[in-house]
């Protein structure tokens, strides 16, 4: 291990750290936060005093997140699948592997699986006051299906 001092009064330690595939639970997503089956498989959370932190999610067809935002905005990059993307009042977007997709700080948005089809994304957010997202309604039926 190496350390060294950055800007501030911060100190770094200078080490690699590997997370094995597998090593780390799969976690069924709440159903307070999601409308249908939803996996999240974590796969990191950069120690302090890092904000990034990202999961790998996994929406079977008909998923989806409630209306959320972020504090310091939120990636997606879609790695499987086909999905929809809406930020409020505007129109829902068709994600497909290789989009990625950027979401503004505060930005009221939602994002899952089509229909008929499953999707994969892995979602990149950075902590504010220790907090990465604020949970909010349900996406409607109504809603999911304009």
């Amino acid at each position: 291990m190496v350390e060294f001092s950055g800007s501030g009064d911060v100190a770094y330690h200078l080490v690699m750290e590997i997370k094995r595939n597998g090593s780390q639970p799969s976690a069924v997503g709440p159903s307070d936060w999601f409308t249908g089956a939803v996996r999240i498989d974590p796969l990191f959370q950069a120690p302090d005093p890092a904000f990034v932190q990202g999961a790998s999610v996994t929406f079977e067809p008909g998923a989806r997140t409630a209306w959320h935002t972020h504090p310091l905005g939120q990636t997606l990059v879609v790695t499987a699948g086909v999905g929809w993307a809406q930020r409020e009042g505007g129109p829902m977007e068709v994600i497909r592997p290789g989009d990625v997709v950027w979401f503004s700080p505060g930005e009221k948005h939602w994002h899952g699986a089509t229909r008929s089809t499953g999707m994969t994304h892995i979602a990149i957010q950075e902590k504010l006051d220790g907090k990465v997202v604020e949970w909010m309604e349900q996406v409607s039926d109504e809603q999911y299906k304009a």
